[in-house]
């Protein structure tokens, strides 16, 4: 059997993964990415004297953020992590 490499997850699969393991209860919470953006000049083509300017962009940081109301990268975290009902003694 060939050896897993890759493990791929929705927006809200990895919002749910997130409020769960952060032990949120409560509001929308969806995930959050920031970008940063570098410029750099390239090499092109076979000739390697042959440069252009280039913008190049990566994920600096992934996370989540609060919602005011439900959209298509949240889940409620009451939903997806209820509190524990505290046992009666």
């Amino acid at each position: 059997m060939p050896e897993t490499k890759n493990y791929v997850f929705e927006h809200t699969e990895l919002a749910e993964i997130l409020v769960k393991n952060l032990g949120i209860h409560e509001g929308f919470w969806g995930i959050y990415i920031e970008f940063g953006l570098k410029g750099a000049n390239v090499p092109v083509g076979p000739d390697s004297r042959i440069i252009l300017p280039a913008a190049i962009s990566f994920v600096q940081k992934i996370g989540i953020q609060r919602f005011d109301e439900p959209n298509s990268l949240s889940v409620d975290a009451a939903l997806v992590n209820p509190p524990m009902a505290k046992k009666k003694r």
